[in-house]
């Protein structure tokens, strides 16, 4: 028979093991709860349908609902130690917030909806070209800001606008388009009825929102290109190669090269405030890549931020980078340039994209052509998880973005150091000094990533 104190002793440790089990079940089932706010009238918003996802492996549905009069919602998470993201869904228009572990509160701002909201402008326009072995590669890039006041959503089926070159094929899963502080989503150009245009069908959130687009077209050594602008631009910029030879059509065009010491294989030419129906159109000629394509060389470091937006395998994915990434400012640049420096700090990174979007597909060209021969059936090419459809979650995208979240603090210290430099607040030591530093941290940090991917 057991006595007493053993009886005792067993019903302790039943009871601490009982509330430990309590205690692990508490820790991983917990309550979120959130308010879904709509920015543009200042009160809570009422009925919107709220979901949210757990991330993992990939984004898995684990709760639906809808806000009450309050703006109100709750979720119970089965697992409170891993992340989630919030989704709420206003007059058909998805806006996310990020809860990590441990998060029991969010809030998410939603703006009320309009085809047509006074107060946006498509402020710069950048094209990177390069050519080689009989064919042209263009990424355009776009950034329309939303400065709406009270702030509103746009959303019509021709949100940005564009002019592609007669006879150009826009790459297949090139288009991204992106949100202030959000991550890259495939968002494909529609074609119009009027030739070679196209209109991005995407809302336009209150902030910025920059549009990308990949297309090629036949090269025999000298093209013209005509962008047909549709608006007034605050900056439209063309950068080529060194080798290949930059000519305006028209002196009224207003193009000055731009010295960009990061970038020494990279010109230039930047027109200022241009004007609705502006003549931007130019001559290029010879061959070229840029630096994201060519070889290390003298060359330091690689792993350039978006370089892991090229397709994995192709060349260009594993593409050089100098010192400091060509993430400093321009030396010689205008003031007004300052303003867009998302572009131009980040903008340079994004020409590994060309180079990887153009390798791979002159490689699919040549699949594409030996399966004709071989008479073998094309392999379908694999959707990828989304956030929402038409807004597709960009791989590649996200991939950069790992990286560039990295990195941010040092382009910023970067971007300020320059700053201080023009307006006299360093010497010319302390700046050099300082450069220096940066340069060498960046491309540490850079090298360490290209030996992850």
């Amino acid at each position: 028979m057991k006595s007493p104190s053993h009886v005792n002793g067993h019903a302790a440790s039943i009871l601490i093991t009982l509330c430990l089990l309590f205690l692990v079940s508490f820790a991983n089932a917990q309550t979120l709860t959130g308010t879904v706010k709509n920015s543009t009238t200042g009160k809570p918003s009422a009925d919107d349908e709220v979901v949210i996802f757990k991330l993992g492996q990939g984004m898995e549905e684990s709760g639906r609902t809808k806000t009450d009069a309050k703006g109100q919602f709750s979720f119970k998470l089965d697992d409170a130690q891993a992340p989630h993201l919030i989704r709420a869904i206003h007059q058909d228009v998805t806006y996310h917030r990020m809860a990590p572990p441990g998060t029991t509160s969010v809030e998410v701002e939603v703006y009320d909806v309009a085809k047509k909201v006074p107060g946006i402008e498509v402020v710069a326009d950048i094209m990177r070209i390069q050519a080689a072995q009989g064919q042209i590669a263009v990424t355009r890039e776009f950034g329309v800001q939303n400065t709406s006041s009270p702030p509103r959503t746009q959303m019509s089926e021709r949100n940005l606008e564009f002019y592609v070159p007669d006879g150009a094929h826009v790459v297949d899963d090139s288009a991204t388009a992106t949100t202030e502080n959000g991550n890259p989503l495939k968002s494909a150009p529609v074609p119009e009825g009027e030739k070679n245009r196209y209109s991005f069908i995407f809302p336009l959130r209150p902030g910025l929102t920059r549009f990308e687009v990949t297309y090629q077209l036949a090269y025999s050594g000298s093209a013209n290109i005509d962008p047909k602008s549709l608006y007034p631009l605050q900056h439209f910029v063309v950068m080529t190669p060194k080798a290949i030879q930059f000519t305006a059509a028209a002196s009224s065009a207003g193009f000055k090269l731009i010295n960009y010491p990061n970038e020494p294989d990279a010109a230039v030419q930047v027109a200022s405030n241009t004007t609705l129906g502006q003549n931007l159109a130019f001559k290029i000629s010879g061959e070229g890549t840029l630096a994201g394509q060519q070889e290390e060389g003298g060359a330091q470091g690689s792993g350039q931020a978006e370089q892991s937006s090229a397709p994995p395998g192709t060349p260009g994915a594993q593409s050089n980078n100098r010192p400091g990434g060509g993430l400093g400012p321009p030396i010689d640049a205008p003031d007004p340039l300052q303003k867009y420096r998302w572009w131009i700090l980040g903008g340079f990174a994004a020409v590994l994209v060309i180079g990887g979007v153009y390798v791979a597909s002159r490689q699919q060209a040549a699949a594409r052509a030996v399966k004709r021969q071989s008479g073998s059936t094309p392999i379908a090419m694999q959707q990828e998880d989304d956030y929402e459809p038409a807004e597709t979650v960009s791989s590649a995208g996200t991939a950069a973005r790992r990286t560039s979240m990295l990195m941010e603090g040092i382009k910023e210290e970067l971007f300020q150091l320059e700053v201080e430099r023009k307006q006299g607040q360093i010497s010319q030591a302390e700046y050099e000094k300082a450069k220096a530093a940066l340069d060498q941290t960046l491309e540490r940090a850079l090298r360490r990533e290209a030996q992850k991917a």
